[in-house]
């Protein structure tokens, strides 16, 4: 039996791994994955980039940003395959993020029907009160501030 190639070609790569080659040109533009160039100039790559696309594959669908997760892979040793505690260590720190998220996706898919929309931004209680731009340091579009927005939730139901 056949030991399996220590180096993947970019089409086998792509195929294992569920992406576009241009997916992996442009990951590895961005530093997220690296190759190595076989004597014909063809790239190849590790079979430890595998993981790795499954970790960038997998924080993109937690909606971070390709910044964030490149930051993570740095922290990672880039000749091997990320291990459990690696994972523990980089979801750890994601899931942090998650959980803001989901807060605040949470806080505006309650009040929906209910305020954004309704054009007043003059009640006193509304959540998208801007009074004396006080969030305008946060830069241009809506702000919520949080306190207010919490406030609203609890006081109004």
């Amino acid at each position: 039996m056949a030991s399996p190639p220590k180096e993947l070609g970019v089409g086998e790569l792509a195929e294992r791994a569920g992406v576009a080659v241009s997916a992996l040109h442009f990951y590895e533009a961005k530093g997220l994955i690296h190759s190595v160039r076989s004597s014909g100039n063809q790239r190849r790559y590790a079979r430890s980039v595998l993981r790795r696309l499954a970790v960038i594959k997998v924080a993109q669908r937690v909606g971070l940003p390709l910044a964030a997760i490149a930051q993570a892979l740095d922290a990672l040793p880039s000749g091997r395959t990320p291990t459990v505690a690696d994972w523990r260590r980089l979801s750890a720190t994601w899931k942090l993020e998650l959980e803001e998220r989901i807060k605040t996706l949470t806080q505006l898919r309650d009040q929906l029907d209910g305020c954004i929309g309704c054009g007043c931004l003059s009640l006193k209680a509304c959540p998208l009160r801007n009074a004396q731009d006080a969030l305008a340091q946060e830069g241009a579009g809506p702000h919520f501030e949080s306190r207010k927005l919490v406030a609203y939730f609890f006081l109004t139901d």
